[in-house]
């Protein structure tokens, strides 16, 4: 089969589609897209562009698969669609990928005419998504912290808090350590979780007393309503 017939079957696959199922096709997917969108913005930080996005890109998805309308079009558009995600100029985080892989997924069902599956899918994930987000699934301890200590060369830093971190921790490990200042000072980094955070002020005074005053650094874990 030439490249010829090929783009005339496809032409003519595509002049079978009406005004009317285009319009109810592309309208189903845009407010898809608005249900997508409304409920990522739900607990997370984002941005307008981002949310303009997945709000459009199921129509702009279903448009594509109605365009090429032969099962070795559709392939393509497939995998050009899903492409998009790599070449993203910034790289997002968990939800923003899942929310642009269930746009796409919603705008393929739209525009292959399985609007009653596409509303069923979504409603079906947003639904969880909801549930995941409102319940603690997944959720960090507010004990968790990740602490980088500065100690001085004469300190053995394998054992130098041993004991307190018996005292205030449930659970510690050095994660890592490095040299600094020429190797006079090293820089600890440690994994932890605190047995009660009213105690952390004095379990911080306790390290500067061990350390010499030097620097302390302590993250907490930040939640971002992320799946």
């Amino acid at each position: 089969m030439s490249l010829q017939s090929l783009l005339q079957n496809a032409a003519g696959q595509s002049s079978s589609i009406t005004m009317t199922t285009f319009l109810i096709d592309i309208g189903a997917a845009l407010i898809i897209g608005f249900m997508i969108a409304l409920v990522h913005m739900y607990k997370s930080s984002y941005t307008k562009s981002f949310v303009v996005t997945v709000a459009v890109l199921p129509a702009v998805v279903a448009m594509v698969i109605m365009i090429v309308n032969g099962s070795i079009g559709a392939g393509i558009a497939v995998a050009g669609t899903f492409s998009l995600v790599r070449f993203r100029s910034a790289p997002g985080s968990a939800k923003e990928i899942a929310a642009v892989f269930l746009a796409m997924a919603a705008g393929l069902a739209c525009g292959m005419g399985f609007l009653l599956y596409a509303f069923l899918f979504v409603a079906i994930i947003l639904t969880a998504i909801l549930l995941y987000s409102l319940s603690k699934f997944g959720s960090q301890s507010n004990k968790a912290r990740t602490m980088t200590v500065t100690i001085p060369e004469v300190l053995d830093y394998t054992d130098v808090f041993d004991d307190l971190f018996k005292k205030y921790t449930d659970e510690c490990r050095l994660t890592h350590m490095k040299t600094s200042n020429m190797g006079s000072l090293f820089k600890l980094t440690y994994s932890l979780k605190l047995k009660s955070e009213a105690a952390e002020k004095d379990f911080v005074d306790e390290i500067r007393c061990r350390n010499g005053n030097l620097e302390i650094i302590i993250h907490r874990s930040i939640e971002e309503g992320e799946l």
